[in-house]
């Protein structure tokens, strides 16, 4: 929900924010957020990159933070907003640090999405049918049943004005869909100050307000983009590569594929390749330097073997993420599978869940958000060995984790023994089973 901003002085640009705990699940072999920033990078005369949320800073956040600046030679903060106050509201309250330098345009990218990002192509566009007062949103097609999911965007077929937006509606209304990546100019800090002027005024006048509500909490998209629509100001670039929300578990699997599908074409160095000494790799595998993989095994496609991982001999890993220190005991089997940090699985165990990819037959299909529960029963899903919470009333806006790094904890520890089953399950940290579990939450 917490974007990242991209700002720009003349040709210089600087990149903000994200919600913080979600961006540094790893996806592909690193932070998600590290997705973003390597996207924003590219973008000629990048100036600074800020990260935005209300979570605490910690030494996990600090250490990546010092880690991507090394990497991308570029300056990186994080600004801790004092609540939630959603897209609009959070940059709003930190619009000073965002215009100082006299920024002209800035880019905001939702953390909660993965994608090619074609920040320059929608800087281009801008530059050919905007001026300082208006802004550009990313669409993407979406069918006509999964787009009452997104926000839609009805859009005039030449000029790609903006002509209507509706959040989540509850009929049909376009199969264009908002992917949360905009181009903004200062001047959309007026329209955001107007949504707060009313909401301070709509509080003083609520005789009943339960004191819970905050004026400085602004929804970009139900209180600026509709508002905006139809006004000339408000355009939308579409695109046609990959995009894809990661809202749950199975989304953050399918992601990871997206992302290591784009390493095979942009950094096929990055992927494994079979070699006469190590293990047997089919299609697009990402493998940590540091692990330890046993030349009998067999990775992929769509697999990513994180930091000091162990593979024995014989062990299967297909559609599968494997954190930091987990091992994997000689002959198991793990199929669509987030395995902990610091998790064991025994030997001849098998650990599988069940995609929830789109629909392959239809190109516009997106993934959707599976909700915990249907019909008073767990919904079959990925497994996941480590889990550290479970939705919160929010939404399906989760992601398996330990928790926010393993060295804030001793890691997720959970212990599969050997020769036992694991079906669709989710394991919170800590467990160590004593038997085969199918279609459970193990607490």
């Amino acid at each position: 929900i917490d974007p990242v901003l991209l700002r720009s002085t003349g040709t210089r640009f600087r990149p903000l924010s994200f919600e913080v705990p979600k961006p540094l699940f790893p996806v592909a072999g690193v932070p998600m957020v590290q997705h973003h920033i390597e996207a924003c990078t590219k973008v000629p005369g990048m100036k600074e990159i800020l990260l935005m949320g209300f979570y605490q800073p910690h030494e996990a956040l600090s250490r990546f933070l010092v880690s991507a600046q090394q990497e991308f030679k570029i300056p990186i903060r994080y600004l801790q907003e004092y609540a939630a106050l959603g897209t609009g509201g959070g940059i709003y309250h930190f619009r000073d640090q965002i215009l100082s330098g006299g920024a002209e345009a800035f880019f905001v990218l939702n953390a909660d999405v993965c994608s090619e990002f074609p920040l320059q192509e929608m800087l281009e566009f801008w530059q050919q049918n905007g001026d300082a007062h208006s802004f550009v949103i990313l669409g993407t097609t979406a069918n006509r049943t999964q787009a009452l999911n997104y926000g839609c965007i009805v859009a005039n077929a030449n000029t790609q004005e903006v002509q209507h937006y509706v959040e989540k509606p509850s009929t049909f209304v376009s199969e264009i869909i908002n992917c949360g990546i905009y181009l903004f100019t200062p001047a959309i800090f007026q329209h955001i100050g107007e949504v707060f002027q009313r909401n301070q005024q709509e509080l003083v006048l609520e005789e009943n307000s339960n004191g819970w509500q905050r004026a400085e909490v602004i929804r970009l998209e139900q209180d600026v983009f509709t508002a905006l629509a139809g006004s000339g100001k408000l355009y939308v670039y579409k695109t046609d590569g990959f995009w894809s929300q990661i809202k749950s578990a199975g989304s953050a699997i399918y992601a990871s594929r997206l992302y290591l599908n784009q390493y095979s074409k942009s950094h096929p160095e990055r992927l494994a390749q079979n070699k006469p000494e190590g293990p047997i790799i089919r299609g697009n595998v990402y493998i940590h330097p540091t692990a330890s993989i046993d030349s009998t095994a067999v990775l992929g496609p769509n697999v990513s073997i994180g930091e000091g991982v162990t593979v024995g001999a014989g062990v299967r890993v297909r559609e599968s993420i494997v954190l930091h220190g987990a091992s994997l005991h000689d002959h198991t089997c793990v199929l669509n599978t987030i395995v902990g940090w610091d998790s064991t699985i025994g030997r001849w165990a098998r650990v599988e869940g069940t995609p929830s990819d789109p629909n392959p037959n239809d190109p516009y299909a997106k993934i959707d958000s599976e909700t915990l529960f249907r019909d008073g029963r767990l919904t079959p899903s990925i497994t996941i060995l480590g889990m550290s919470h479970l939705p919160q009333p929010r939404g399906a806006e989760f992601l398996p984790s330990c928790s926010l790094s393993h060295t804030l904890s001793p890691g997720c520890s959970v212990t599969i023994p050997a020769e036992v089953v694991i079906l669709n399950s989710i394991v919170l940290p800590h467990k160590e089973l004593s038997r085969s579990y199918k279609n459970q939450i193990i607490l």
